[in-house]
């Protein structure tokens, strides 16, 4: 038994068995990877003491939708202004040069900021497997979230169907439908975890219904009910998307699924931004899960997710920060805000509580994505932990400390992170690596990926933005 941690004097936590008392103190104490007992002013003898003082612990974060690679194309001038559709054709270019280094370095970079951010536990669509980029993404993915202790559900992601027969995808990026079955089946056999505390699962994830074949939707949804795994795919996320499926599958996206039997509560979706009230009611009747992207949907202009209704009919839902090209980052502290305050634009300033945002961001994200004994803070539970000062400027008078975490405060920097009770962020600081190595050479690869990019396409991407954002209405 390793020795207990002991988080004396925290200002307030979010828990649903602990009452904050203006003028009181809370500890937390974790042994192995659970918390032990929570109350104020614990002793204990052999114990680690973490201070506490000025801090607001939170339950670690659930980001249920992103895509790592994409941190290397963040803020491209030619794509800041395009819709999805054109958004991904332009990318797809530059993607097309990801390597195993590419992979590795970018997943490294988004799991770091995931982590000093209050997350700690998180998926990844990696759907990209270029024709010449040699040996297994998905490991080197995993032996990134190994490298900076994150929980991680690494999703093996699938493109088949490219442009020559219909698809979206240039046909350099996508691979036959037995290559991805056979693949999602190693990865199944070497990496998935089932248990409880698990550090490590698979899920399988073909893209999007413009990016891969009916065939392979059953084929995976299959071999993922075979051996116990979750599935997740795009789904409504644009009008662009809902005109596609009519046209080339003559109904709407969720009736898609719905036919192809990819509904269940084994199955969560990213976006869903575009559902009426019967595809809102089938979601809860079928326990169906929705990866909720506030900043994404914004930045692409896609729409606001009707997510107020759908957690009220009782389906599923959790908070993402999506790709950090359509982000263009990976606070997810800050996506709980952005989930918050997008709700209200439309529907009032009750819409959605401070409460009901972190319920989402922490538990709703943990349950969705199966690992139900995580994302709270009570006894018992996974010590997955993010703790914030709140002393700092931008706190500066606030009276509820957790509310202020994301109504009063924009530095998002956890202060301590623990997950599966290993301290992972402490001061701030990752503890697995130093995070201006991780910057530098991801800079350094992001920098010749776009070099290489605009030599192969003859285009010069920071410059020319003429074909993207020449016409509003345009979609691929």
């Amino acid at each position: 038994m390793t020795r207990p941690l002991l988080i004396r004097g925290l200002r307030a936590v979010f828990s649903q068995t602990y009452t904050y008392e203006q003028g009181a103190t809370c500890d937390i104490e974790i042994k192995d990877n659970r918390i032990s007992r929570m109350g104020s002013r614990l002793e204990s003898s052999d114990a680690l003491i973490i201070d506490g003082h000025s801090c607001v612990a939170i339950p670690g974060l659930a980001n249920t939708h992103h895509h790592f690679y994409q941190v290397l194309t963040r803020a491209i001038p030619r794509m800041q202004n395009a819709p999805l559709f054109p958004w991904l054709v332009d990318h797809y270019r530059v993607w097309e040069g990801i390597s195993q280094e590419a992979v590795y370095w970018s997943s490294l970079a988004a799991i770091g900021e995931l982590l000093l951010t209050g997350c700690t536990l998180t998926t990844d669509h990696h759907y990209l497997f270029p024709c010449d980029t040699a040996g297994d993404l998905i490991d080197r993915q995993i032996s990134a979230a190994r490298k900076l202790g994150i929980r991680f559900l690494a999703t093996r992601g699938s493109m088949s169907v490219g442009k020559s027969k219909g698809g979206l995808p240039p046909d350099g990026v996508i691979q036959t439908e037995q290559q991805i079955l056979d693949d999602s089946i190693r990865l199944i056999e070497t990496f998935h975890d089932p248990s409880p505390d698990s550090m490590q699962r698979i899920a399988l994830a073909p893209c999007s219904p413009f990016s891969v074949s009916e065939e392979l939707m059953m084929e995976t949804a299959r071999v993922a009910r075979e051996n116990n795994v979750r599935l997740h795919t795009h789904l409504a996320e644009t009008l662009d998307e809902e005109k596609y499926c009519i046209r080339r599958f003559h109904c709407r996206p969720v009736e898609l699924m719905r036919r192809l039997n990819w509904l269940g509560n084994d199955v969560w979706f990213a976006h869903c931004v575009h559902l009426n009230d019967e595809e809102i009611q089938l979601f809860a009747d079928t326990g169906s899960g929705t990866a909720h992207c506030p900043s994404s949907n914004m930045r692409l202009g896609s729409g606001i997710a009707p997510i107020r209704e759908l957690v009220a009919a009782g389906a599923p839902v959790g908070i993402a920060v999506d790709g950090s090209a359509s982000n263009d980052g990976s606070d997810m502290l800050g996506e709980v805000r952005q989930a918050m305050l997008l709700q209200r634009v439309t529907k009032g300033a009750d819409a959605m509580t401070v409460a009901e945002a972190f319920e989402l961001g922490s538990k709703g994200g943990y349950r969705m994505l199966g690992f139900d004994q995580g994302g709270r803070l009570e006894v018992g539970a996974l010590a997955d932990i993010a703790i914030f000062r709140t002393d700092s400027l931008d706190y500066t008078g606030i009276h509820d400390p957790v509310g202020g975490l994301i109504l009063a405060g924009d530095c998002h920097r956890a202060e301590h992170v623990f997950v599966n009770g290993k301290q992972v962020v402490t001061n701030g600081r990752l503890c697995g690596m130093d995070e201006k190595d991780i910057a530098e050479t991801t800079n350094q690869i992001a920098s010749e990926l776009l070099s290489r990019a605009g030599s192969r396409n003859n285009v010069n991407y920071l410059t020319d933005r003429s074909d993207v954002t020449s016409d509003r209405t345009t979609r691929a």
